[in-house]
């Protein structure tokens, strides 16, 4: 597969000096691959691509298995990447809501977004999202790792039903959609440094999958979810009154089945 790296080297650069792209045939995970070498002293902005992920990770744990992009396994591919860069928002809430938009924007307007870092099409699960911080001397080095199924993935036994790109974007593949979503994703990401979550907010309520739905949370708490606040916080109508959700511990999920 041709990756761009060249044109995303040209596009991103200027936005952020020092920056590199690099493309792994595999790799055990992109972002412990990232947070490894930041944690050595290397924290220059990179986007790292691995055409293989073998011990990939989702929020709370979660494995999420990457699939091949050679030929014989190109029909199920998948887009796994991470982008490291230093970062000092004065506030990180929202980040991963921030993240998920400017995904769901650059790809294709049936996708929505499930609080806080998954998205989906048509009630079944198309990637997932997940950012981790290190210090680094006297700065943060953020690393936003990002999956994607691109063809619907051959296992049978997922937690969540999959979705997959080629089911909105028939002649998609990972090197098209990389190539769409990092120069947004930069940009937003810059952007939420120095603005915050608040302006992207309405943006992120016409894509909210759980708005007006009963969900129910990983602690036991049940309620309506109505929208996210301008931290990024999920509001919850529950029979005690509204509560804001913000755990990153916390995962939420539907009370009826989504579609």
């Amino acid at each position: 597969m041709h990756w761009p790296a060249e044109a995303l080297w040209q596009a991103l650069e200027p936005l952020l000096p020092g920056f590199s792209v690099e493309i792994l045939p595999e790799v055990a995970s992109t972002n412990t691959e990232l947070m490894r070498r930041a944690r050595l002293g290397r924290a220059d902005p990179l986007l790292l691509v691995a055409e293989r992920q073998t011990a990939g990770r989702g929020r709370l744990g979660r494995s999420w298995s990457s699939h091949g992009v050679g030929q014989t396994q190109e029909p199920h591919a998948s887009l796994t990447f991470s982008l490291g860069l230093p970062l000092a928002p004065s506030d990180w809430s929202g980040l991963s809501l921030a993240v998920g938009l400017a995904v769901a924007h650059s790809l294709h307007p049936e996708v929505q977004l499930k609080w806080p870092n998954d998205l989906w099409v048509a009630g079944r699960k198309l990637g997932g999202i997940l950012i981790e911080t290190v210090a680094v001397a006297d700065l943060r080095y953020a690393v936003i790792g990002i999956g994607l199924n691109i063809g619907l993935p051959a296992e049978q036994d997922l937690r969540t039903p999959p979705a997959a790109l080629r089911e909105l974007l028939p002649a998609m593949n990972a090197a098209q959609a990389l190539e769409r979503i990092a120069p947004p994703l930069v940009q937003t990401v810059l952007r939420f440094a120095n603005e915050g979550f608040g302006p992207l907010r309405n943006a992120y309520l016409a894509r909210d999958l759980l708005l007006g739905r009963d969900v129910v949370c990983t602690d036991g708490t049940e309620g309506v979810a109505q929208g996210v606040d301008s931290d990024g916080a999920l509001m919850l109508q529950t029979a005690q009154g509204m509560k804001k959700i913000n755990s990153a511990e916390v995962s939420v999920r539907p009370l009826a089945p989504l579609s």
